[in-house]
C-alpha cells in the first residue's frame, strides 16, 4: 500500500507543480554555468546505492571547494537561485523521480552519503531497513538543527513504529517545517559528526514515545535545537 500511495501522490504532485519545476529549471540554467540537476550517489534501503536528483543550488564542483560536503548558511558556493530553492526545499522536488523509480519513498529516513554510512554501528545501520524518504521524522523534528546521532535516533524510531497514519502525519508536519524555514542549515559543523551510539540493535531512547506525541512535541520545540528541532 505504501508503494501505491507513493506512486499516486508523486504523479499528482508532479502534475500540479510542473510549471514551478520548469521555471526553476530555467532560473538555474540562466544564472550559472553547469547542469540544471545535481546528481549525487546516496545509500538506500539495505545499503543499495543510487543517484539522488536535486536542482543544482551550488556552483559546479562545489564539493571540491570550501567545506566539501558540509554546508552552512551564507556558504559562498550557493547561487542566488540556490538560496531560494533551499529556503523553500524546492531543490528536493526532483526526488519525486527517485520515488517513482522505487529508489525512495515520500516518507522515510533521509538518504545519506556512503562515507557517513561507513561510520555507522549496528544500531545506526537500522535506518537502512526501509526506503529513504523525501521527508521523515527527523525532518519535522528539526532537520539540520539536530546532530546526526539525534537524526538517526528518530530514523530508527520511525523504522520500529512505521504506519501509514504516521506517514501522513509527517507529511502534514513537513508543510509547517518548510513554511517556518526550520533547520535549512546547521548552525555549526559539529552537528555533522557521527559518534558511536553505544546501543544494541534493539535499543532506542524514543521507543516508548507515541507517534502523535512525537509530532506534537516537534511542533512545540522547533525553536530549540536541543529539544529536537539530511541530509539535505
Amino acid at each position: 500500500m505504501k508503494r501505491l500511495i507513493d506512486i499516486v501522490l508523486s504523479l499528482i504532485i508532479l502534475f500540479i507543480i510542473s510549471p514551478l519545476l520548469i521555471a526553476c529549471a530555467i532560473a538555474v540554467k540562466l544564472e550559472s554555468k553547469g547542469p540544471i540537476f545535481f546528481l549525487q550517489e546516496r545509500v538506500g534501503k539495505d545499503g543499495r546505492l543510487f543517484n539522488i536528483y536535486k536542482f543544482r543550488t551550488m556552483i559546479v564542483d562545489a564539493v571540491k571547494k570550501g567545506l566539501g560536503y558540509e554546508i552552512l548558511e551564507g556558504d559562498d558556493r550557493i547561487t542566488k537561485s540556490g538560496n531560494f530553492l533551499r529556503r523553500w526545499s524546492i531543490d528536493e522536488f526532483p526526488q519525486l523521480l527517485n520515488v517513482l523509480k522505487g529508489e525512495m519513498s515520500l516518507v522515510g529516513p533521509r538518504p545519506t552519503l556512503k562515507y557517513q554510512v561507513d561510520q555507522y554501528d549496528d544500531f545506526q545501520r537500522r535506518r537502512l531497513e526501509v526506503q529513504p524518504g523525501m521527508t521523515g521524522l527527523a525532518t519535522v523534528r528539526g532537520r539540520n538543527l539536530l546532530s546526526w546521532n539525534e537524526r538517526i535516533e528518530y530514523d530508527v524510531w520511525y523504522v520500529d513504529n512505521y504506519s501509514l497514519i504516521l506517514d501522513f502525519k509527517i507529511i502534514y508536519e513537513t508543510f509547517g517545517t518548510i513554511l517556518r524555514g526550520t533547520g535549512v542549515y546547521a548552525p555549526t559543523t559539529d552537528l555533522f559528526k557521527i559518534k558511536p551510539s553505544g546501543k544494541g540493535t534493539g535499543e532506542n531512547e524514543h521507543s516508548e514515545s507515541k507517534p502523535g506525541e512525537t509530532l506534537v512535541d516537534a511542533q512545540n520545540n522547533d525553536s530549540n535545537p536541543q529539544g529536537g528541532g539530511g541530509n539535505k
